[in-house]
């Protein structure tokens, strides 16, 4: 019989959440350098070595791979024979143990997380609360699942109730190009079968967290029908040629991974939740003895990769005109230098409402670019902590009374933009640039000052003035309204279906 202490639990969570904010799971770090070594899509390719210097970046500085440092969501299996010594309930301890991870001094983590949803959307500043699931099974153990969820991978999670004699298939890869690329792909799609609705739901974010083994599997040949459905949807929807990042390429998923459970002969629930490529989650067992270890990735275990920056073009961010947008291309490589402004979901909403009432803005925009960042907080000699892209469709909304009434000239995000958003782009022949969701910590080392401008109350999504030094980022709709998120999946569609029928 186990007596599993209320100090061991929450330490455990809070080195748990550490651990993952800055060490990829070595079988990741594996199946993406194969990835690379194998894709031919230039921009998919320079996308995953940014993705790959970062991780190693990261392992070594011990700081988050992705300014989105998640919303944490633990599965816990509670042994019926384990006695606890606490005073605190299990739900209290997790959340107590984020709190510790979040609020640590040497790595803080960014506080994400919004009380009142529909109301206020009040951070709590300290990351809490996690979602915590709970069952109880026999033994004398508590196993532990726990990750930190990004909301960019969380916010394209999909459920449908097929009807029985539905195709599986079919649904999934009409699917998942609804979902864009503000998943950060390639990763892992967790894919739940059966049940109810939310029994679904839970499949998919429980298959989330397994390991990548589909080479293994292919080499072993599958043994029943789920694994036969792994390797279909795997190589077909690597085949839509969505591509890291959405740049179009060989490699969208890392890896199919699939639950399921009996469902009403009535019923056939589906759900997928993706991984990101800043996929964060770690298992382990309390027995008793003590806080949890967690063994790190050797650092033989990442490759080393330089990138490439011989072909990008270096811009001036400080004298640039709206002229010199114009010959940008779609997929064209730049190295930015100067000064760029910061802004999100609620700094654009709270511009946008000034614009309405005819108030002064308090930062101008005239010939500027706004970059899509919430960024982590600087330690010890850093500018900014890790600052990554955020899913630039979430302003899509904000994009026409901004390019109208401000003078901006261009934006910086990830993922793709809406119909309405390339419509304004291309009237006020604006620019949408990306950089690599994923690479937050190589990102900010190109961030040589850092200082809030606007909306200090905002926290993380304050409006900040960045200079920068070669940031690199890649034209993602140019001045014309061309996409390169609409063109690349097509033409590497089409590129795929050539090489399959050569082979």
């Amino acid at each position: 019989m186990s007596l599993i202490r209320q100090d061991d639990f929450i330490e455990s969570i809070a080195q748990a959440l550490q651990f993952i904010s800055y060490y990829h799971p070595k079988d990741f770090i594996t199946a993406l350098h194969e990835a690379y070594q194998r894709e031919e899509s230039p921009a998919a390719k320079d996308a995953m070595a940014q993705i790959l210097i970062n991780s190693r970046m990261c392992a070594e500085g011990k700081r988050p791979i992705c300014q989105d440092t998640g919303i944490v969501t633990v599965f816990v299996k509670i042994g019926m024979s384990v006695q606890w010594e606490t005073t605190l309930s299990l739900n209290e301890m997790v959340n107590e143990g984020v709190r510790m991870a979040y609020q640590n001094s040497d790595n803080p983590l960014r506080a994400s997380i919004l009380r009142d949803p529909a109301g206020t959307r009040t951070n709590t500043r300290d990351n809490t609360p996690a979602v915590v699931h709970t069952e109880f099974v026999l033994g004398d153990k508590i196993d532990i699942d726990i990750a930190a969820k990004g909301g960019g991978s969380e916010a394209k999670a999909k459920f449908a109730m097929l009807n029985p004699s539905d195709n599986i298939v079919d649904w999934v890869l009409k699917t998942v190009p609804t979902m864009g690329a503000g998943w950060c792909p390639p990763g892992i799609l967790g894919i739940g079968i059966g049940g109810t609705a939310e029994k679904a739901m839970l499949l998919a974010k429980q298959a989330c967290m397994g390991s990548i083994d589909i080479h293994e599997l292919k080499a072993k040949g599958a043994a029943n029908r789920l694994e036969e459905l792994r390797l279909e949807l795997f190589d077909k929807v690597n085949a839509l040629g969505i591509g890291a990042q959405g740049l179009g390429g060989l490699t969208t998923v890392l890896d199919i991974k699939i639950f399921d459970y009996p469902t009403h002969a009535a019923n056939l629930p589906i759900a997928i939740i993706p991984n990101c490529a800043a996929t964060r989650h770690v298992h382990f067992v309390l027995d008793g003895s003590g806080v949890a270890q967690f063994t790190p990735p050797s650092l033989d275990d990442y490759p080393s990769i330089t990138q490439n920056t011989s072909t990008a073009r270096r811009v001036n961010l400080d004298t640039l005109t709206h002229d010199d947008i114009q010959s940008w291309q779609v997929g064209e490589t730049l190295l930015l230098n100067g000064t760029l402004l910061t802004g999100r979901d609620a700094a654009h909403k709270r511009l946008c409402e000034m614009l309405d009432r005819g108030e002064t803005l308090p930062v101008d925009f005239n010939n500027k670019f706004i970059y899509y960042v919430g960024p982590v907080d600087a330690v010890r000699d850093e500018v900014v902590g890790p600052a990554g892209p955020t899913t630039a469709t979430r302003m899509d909304k904000f994009t026409a009374p901004l390019l109208e009434k401000t003078g901006l000239l261009g934006m910086i995000g990830k993922s793709e933009r809406g119909s309405e958003a390339i419509a304004q782009i291309k009237k006020h022949q604006s620019i949408y640039l990306i950089a690599v969701g994923g690479a937050a910590y190589l990102v900010s080392k190109a961030i040589k000052q850092a200082k809030v401008l606007a909306f200090a109350d905002l926290g993380m999504e304050a409006i900040h003035e960045f200079v920068v030094e070669d940031m690199p980022v890649t034209v993602a709709v140019d001045s014309k309204g061309n996409s390169i998120h609409h063109l690349a999946p097509m033409q590497w569609q089409a590129k795929i279906s050539d090489i399959s029928i050569k082979q």
